[in-house]
């Protein structure tokens, strides 16, 4: 089994993966993936169509926009700001060398930025996890 690219996390606290498969299949993946662990998929917007029904260019572009209430809400209790950040979100972007990557904050990013206790990451680890298992082929 390989697994994508080495992920990159930049300084602002965003994780980047290159996926092995083609745009369409990599969100289908990623739908699937959330689906058989019981995250809900509470939206998927398809950016490219948005922008082409107002006269605008832009590539292959989805956000999916998941979470698990158990997970989620104890996060929104201790700082209800959280919910900026909540619930989670998964953006594929296909570059116009085809290259397929999938971008997300880091759960580091979402407790340093709400101030949240250190253990509740673990309510957000596993999300992430399941963005790279359904990269891996």
């Amino acid at each position: 089994m390989s697994s994508p690219d080495h992920v990159s996390v930049n300084p602002r606290g965003i994780a980047s993966l290159n996926s092995p498969f083609s745009f369409p299949v990599t969100v289908q993946r990623l739908l699937d993936t959330l689906a058989e662990h019981g995250i809900k998929v509470f939206a998927t917007w398809d950016q490219q169509a948005e922008a082409n029904a107002v006269g605008l260019a832009m590539p292959p572009t989805t956000l999916i926009v998941f979470g698990n209430p158990k997970a989620g809400t104890p996060l929104m209790l201790a700082q209800p700001q959280s919910a900026l950040d909540l619930p989670l979100k998964v953006l594929v972007v296909e570059t116009a060398a085809g290259e397929v990557l999938v971008h997300f904050n880091t759960a580091e990013y979402v407790i340093q930025r709400h101030a949240l206790p250190e253990h509740l990451s673990a309510n957000l680890a596993p999300a992430f996890a399941l963005i790279e298992r359904a990269l891996q082929s």
